[in-house]
């Protein structure tokens, strides 16, 4: 099954927002600012997490790696079932990987990430990559998000 996508919802403007606040916690690390939530099927946010890979000196420190593993810990469980991850940026491919193989559902996105974002709607992703991420929605915030990201990194070649 191919992963579909779907336009965001009016709820999803309020975990978006709480994504982008630790994004500013990144920004203010000198890290790329990505934010990212879990929340359960009921609505509970149960992971958090913002880039850390300059700090901890590893590019498995992305967002989203944090915010699952966050998840995991709090549920006692690896599988995220009926989940839903909102990230500010695009996952990469490797972000992406693990978001389904821990069985989120839905995975909601800020802006768009040409070089490194995965293409997550692909008619060639083996069936385990698609049997348990149904869905996916993108431009959530999209606007505050590009300018956060266009200021960091301005900042960074000056």
């Amino acid at each position: 099954m191919l992963v579909k996508e779907q336009p965001y919802f009016e709820h999803d403007l309020s975990y978006m927002q709480h994504a982008y606040d630790l994004s500013l916690k990144a920004f203010e690390l000198n890290e790329v600012p990505i934010g990212a939530v879990i929340v359960d099927p009921s609505g509970k946010i149960i992971g958090l997490g913002y880039n850390r890979t300059e700090i901890e000196k590893c590019q498995s420190a992305h967002a989203e790696v944090i915010a699952i593993k966050n998840a995991c810990e709090n549920m006692n469980d690896w599988r995220l079932e009926g989940c839903t991850l909102y990230v500010t940026l695009q996952p990469c491919m490797i972000c992406y990987g693990l978001s389904a193989l821990s069985r989120i559902e839905r995975i909601v996105y800020g802006a768009t990430s040409p070089i490194y974002g995965f293409h997550i709607d692909s008619k060639d992703l083996p069936g385990v990559y698609t049997k348990h991420t149904k869905f996916f929605s993108s431009g959530v915030m999209e606007g505050e998000i590009k300018a956060l990201l266009k200021r960091f990194f301005k900042l960074k070649r000056e």
